[in-house]
């Protein structure tokens, strides 16, 4: 999986020339509620680990760009930093200006239908994939885009929209569980 694309966005996997702008979010405010903001070294450090967990765990995050004017604007996809914990499903964006126009629910459910397509993440080929934990400024924002991309809340019995998730647990940026 290198590339997808929607109505307005291409997502494919990261490059070195995505820097300035990966550099310009991390080094933002935006970065509050997962640590930051971090200083430029962290940003490289940040980018290269984006795109080292291709090569060493053969899936990872897509960057999301404007598919008309190439710009890079945020990034999508699945995380695990450690074997013994549980894939994460993670989207950020990368400036206010991007937010409310639909980015991350086109972006998510274009990544989350090219998964399912491709049979990622089955429990024999990945082991153990249980939860999905991400993270939103608010609590309001998670509940939209969790509905539009009809993910389930929790206890999901059943076979979910990508295939992969006995439960998802939902929490805002600031730690606390959603409702």
């Amino acid at each position: 999986m290198t590339r997808i694309e929607t109505a307005r966005l291409i997502l494919r996997r990261p490059v070195a020339g995505d820097l300035p702008a990966y550099e310009a979010y991390c080094t933002s405010d935006r970065t509050r509620f997962t640590g930051g903001p971090y200083t430029r070294q962290d940003a490289f450090e940040k980018l290269a680990a984006m795109i080292g967990h291709w090569e060493i765990r053969g899936f990872g995050r897509l960057i999301l760009c404007d598919r008309f004017t190439a710009r890079p604007i945020g990034h999508v996809g699945a995380l695990q930093l450690d074997l013994n914990t549980p894939v994460e499903m993670t989207w950020t964006l990368w400036a206010d200006a991007d937010e409310g126009l639909g980015f991350a629910y086109e972006a998510a459910r274009a990544y989350l239908d090219e998964v399912a397509a491709r049979g990622y993440f089955r429990p024999s080929s990945l082991g153990s994939m249980r939860t999905i934990t991400a993270l939103a400024p608010s609590p309001c924002v998670w509940a939209r885009v969790r509905i539009l991309v009809q993910l389930p809340r929790t206890g999901c019995q059943r076979r979910c929209p990508i295939g992969l998730i006995s439960s998802l647990r939902l929490r805002t940026s600031r730690g606390k569980p959603l409702p």
